[in-house]
């Protein structure tokens, strides 16, 4: 079957949002949840959902993970363990889309390859990468991610000003102790200079 094509932005599309919203885990002690690591990007909710985005040097590039609610994905010992049908999500792709798969015993709901532009395995089913609410896929989810989150740890029911989260999400790597300010507000004990740190690990 052929490659199914992706509407999804390009690494360097993800990059800003991604490095930004490691920023805001990262002031508020939650860097491990979001953050850099080499070329590869991570991201989880905290719940055992997650996606990592794995970076090679010519710029292709492996976007991988798995919703464990809505993955209905079940592949290669997956579908031994639950009992489903497998889904081979490497069925007619490059070898080099499983090059950086996790091991053994970590269940991935899908995987996308990127040269140019995403593609994905031919399959029906719900893969999980919708309900995994990446944050760094568009301002949108981006702002309602931010948004939520300092609102929620925030002295003072402070609410993070639109224009100032759009702000840090465009800088990204760039950003500055004075964008992660803006944001957490002025009463904020968010541990600022570990944001620049974690967004700085986006750098190309």
């Amino acid at each position: 079957m052929p490659l199914v094509s992706l509407e999804l932005p390009s690494p360097e599309e993800l990059r800003p949002r991604w490095a930004a919203y490691a920023a805001v885990m990262a002031a508020i002690g939650y860097g491990d949840g979001c953050r850099a690591d080499g070329r590869v990007w991570h991201y989880d909710d905290g719940g055992g959902n997650w996606c990592d985005l794995v970076l090679f040097e010519d710029g292709r590039a492996v976007l991988q993970g798995n919703d464990h609610e809505y993955s209905d994905t079940y592949f290669r010992d997956a579908a031994e363990y639950f009992g489903e049908d497998e889904t081979d999500l490497l069925a007619d792709a490059p070898a080099w889309w499983g090059e950086h798969l996790p091991p053994a015993g970590e269940w991935v709901g899908f995987v996308y390859g990127f040269e140019g532009s995403w593609r994905r395995a031919s399959y029906d089913l719900q893969d999980g990468f919708d309900s995994v609410g990446l944050p760094a896929l568009d301002n949108a989810s981006f702002l309602d991610s931010v948004t939520e989150f300092v609102s929620g740890r925030s002295e003072g029911a402070f609410t993070p000003p639109q224009d100032a989260v759009l702000t840090l999400a465009a800088a990204g790597p760039d950003l500055t102790t004075d964008h992660l300010a803006a944001v957490f507000g002025p009463t904020t004990t968010a541990d600022l200079a570990a944001g620049v740190t974690a967004a700085r690990a986006f750098k190309r």
